[in-house]
């Protein structure tokens, strides 16, 4: 009799060690996507062809300080959008007939495969990027809204760095 009530606590025992060890699991999964990475869908082709369009780009929030060439999710006019950045305080980009110059030099991207252009209805060039903004562009250049339409990013929109792609469709 005793032998069979211990067998019925322990049954009862493992059963609320288990869930509390989910219990856990989950709320440490909630923190980490939460408050150290973000999962964003891609949905439109502006960054083709690196991203495209149902992809899941995978970010790191923590990370305050951006260089050129690194891939962000931001937060615009309420619009959650994946860019590059290409320019940082201080830098002066210019947009000309040769192409796109950042302080006075030409740049060569060899990932890139359409013209860098201004857009008729967008900002003014030449633009000096301001302290804590960015100079975001799609790297699909002749239909991508960017820096080009709504000038330079704040900080404070970036939402992080891409660290994966996760790809969805189009393999």
């Amino acid at each position: 009799m005793k032998q069979e009530k211990r067998k019925e606590t322990s049954i009862k025992d493992d059963l609320l060690f288990l869930i509390l060890k989910i219990l856990i699991f989950v709320a440490l999964l909630a923190v980490t996507f939460l408050f150290i990475f973000g999962i964003c869908r891609i949905s439109d082709n502006m960054m083709s062809p690196a991203f495209k369009d149902g992809d899941l780009a995978v970010y790191y929030r923590l990370q305050k300080e951006f260089q050129p060439s690194d891939t962000v999710v931001l937060e615009k006019d309420g619009e959650v959008q994946v860019r590059r950045i290409l320019a940082v305080a201080g830098d002066e980009v210019n947009l000309t007939e040769d192409g796109l110059e950042i302080n006075g030099y030409l740049q060569q991207e060899s990932e890139i495969y359409t013209e860098t252009l201004p857009y008729t209805e967008g900002i003014t060039f030449p633009v000096t990027v301001g302290e804590d903004e960015y100079f975001v562009l799609g790297d699909h250049r002749t239909n991508a809204k960017d820096s080009r339409i709504y000038g330079t990013v704040k900080k404070e929109e970036i939402k992080g760095s891409v660290i994966t792609l996760l790809r969805r469709r189009g393999f």
